[in-house]
């Protein structure tokens, strides 16, 4: 598991014996299903080790020293077969994870691997990102909130912003120049309650190809009316 190493000791988190594990039966368990369920189309173990595992954690990169180190009720938007939050998860145990998705089969395969691990302190929430926003136990709940290849960043604050509480972080995983759609979710981003925008490139070995982390900080309360129904943040961006 080099490529986690490099991320978790330049972190300086020690992975024990059974976090190791843990990672080694998530791979194996993502490849088995993926013969039947098409949960991802990276299917060889060194790329599932890189491209998922790896890459999900380079969002410890956006979080300081400090906040690492607290019990943080964490959220993942868009989270398919569990990425970026469980690889998160397994090595933060201590934090609360909350996985949203919309899609059955992939409800299915994450709560098998959260029980095929012993993973404590994690569940999965099925439906649209729109709808759970709405939910008052999920509404301006979370410290942080995480997105990684699930829409452009004007989309992506309506989804993500209103989960998110005063004070917190949405932590985006992008890729490529995002000059033009940091310019296009400004609007969204400070009409959702965020500010303080910042975009830290991703330098590690194996990685280092035009992949950014962008952080929002939340200041204010998302107003009611946000987010919108189901699919108008997609089709019709603010």
């Amino acid at each position: 598991m080099k490529k986690i190493y490099e991320i978790t000791n330049y972190l300086g988190i020690e992975l024990s014996a059974k976090q190791q594990e843990q990672f080694l039966v998530y791979r194996r368990e993502l490849i088995e299903w993926n013969k039947k369920f098409n949960l991802t189309a990276i299917t060889s173990p060194e790329e599932i080790e890189q491209k998922h595992f790896a890459d999900s954690l380079t969002g410890l990169l956006a979080l300081d020293d400090r906040r690492l180190k607290q019990h943080l009720e964490i959220a993942d938007i868009g989270t398919g077969a569990g990425f970026p939050g469980l690889p998160i998860k397994i090595v933060l145990p201590h934090i609360h994870l909350t996985l949203i998705d919309s899609t059955a089969k992939k409800a299915l395969f994450v709560n098998h691997v959260i029980s095929r691990l012993g993973i404590e302190g994690a569940e999965f929430v099925t439906g649209r990102a729109e709808d759970i926003a709405r939910n008052r136990s999920y509404r301006e709940r979370f410290d942080v909130v995480l997105s990684r290849a699930v829409a452009r960043l004007n989309t992506l604050a309506e989804l993500c912003l209103p989960l998110c509480k005063t004070g917190g972080q949405l932590i985006a995983y992008k890729k490529g120049d995002q000059n033009q759609e940091l310019a296009a979710g400004a609007v969204a981003i400070r009409s959702m309650g965020g500010e303080a925008v910042s975009v830290l490139p991703v330098s590690i070995a194996g990685l280092a190809d035009g992949r950014y982390l962008v952080s929002v900080q939340k200041a204010r309360v998302t107003p009611e009316t946000y987010p919108r129904r189901p699919g108008i943040p997609g089709k019709n961006p603010l």
